[in-house]
């Protein structure tokens, strides 16, 4: 079955900013975990960097102008569950998110967005 709309997108501020974070960092994936703090703030790592499994879903192979290779984007099958009929928009913000995302240094944050999809 075709999907017409994508589970996740990019604004283009998040596709600028994933432009120079694969300059800098290499091959790029996101992980949403659903935890607390920055439960809604996707997590940029260098690709494999985050070990997926079981527990993961991958939601989306994200197309960047100007990076060879899709990004990932995975979500703990838990936060999924209750996700599922949105689609999610990763958008950037000023403000200092979670040390680990790659993004820190650079004074912005991830931050996902969401619109409610039919079910």
């Amino acid at each position: 079955m075709y999907e017409e709309t994508p589970r996740v997108e990019l604004t283009p501020a998040a596709a600028e900013l994933l432009r120079t974070l694969r300059a800098a960092h290499g091959p790029l994936m996101f992980h949403q975990s659903g935890g607390c703090c920055d439960g809604s703030a996707p997590m940029c790592y260098p690709e494999g960097e985050f070990r997926t499994g079981g527990s993961d879903v991958l939601l989306a192979e994200l197309a960047v102008e100007g990076v060879p290779e899709p990004v990932t984007f995975w979500m703990s099958r838990s936060q999924y569950e209750v996700w599922s009929h949105t689609r999610l928009i990763v958008d950037v913000v000023a403000g200092r998110g979670s040390g680990f995302s790659l993004e820190a240094p650079e004074g912005v944050r991830f931050l996902t967005r969401s619109r409610v999809v039919d079910a």
